[in-house]
């Protein structure tokens, strides 16, 4: 049993000069690693954003549920934001 499919894909020109540039540059030996490659950089950032939604956004989702009085106004939000813009900016230039 065969353990690969061929497929016929169009790319726009952009992405096709793309593809063949990573070959020619010698940074992969077809244009089928490149696409490969690409495909496997797509599935591992699709798993991180399901690991993020789960272990992350949804308890935050729930604890705020429980708990409405956890909620932070968007003024809150951007003055926090800020403070840790300005912490970062000042550990930066020390």
């Amino acid at each position: 049993m065969r353990s690969t499919q061929q497929f016929s894909i169009t790319l726009p020109n952009e992405m096709a000069d793309a593809v063949k540039a990573k070959v020619a540059a010698g940074e992969y030996a077809t244009e089928s690693e490149v696409i490969r490659d690409g495909l496997r950089t797509l599935l591992a950032r699709d798993r991180a954003m399901e690991a993020w939604l789960r272990e992350q956004v949804v308890p935050a989702a729930h604890a705020l549920k429980a708990d409405p009085a956890r909620a932070l106004s968007a003024d809150q939000v951007r003055e926090q934001l800020a403070t840790r813009r300005k912490g970062r900016t000042g550990a930066k230039k020390a």
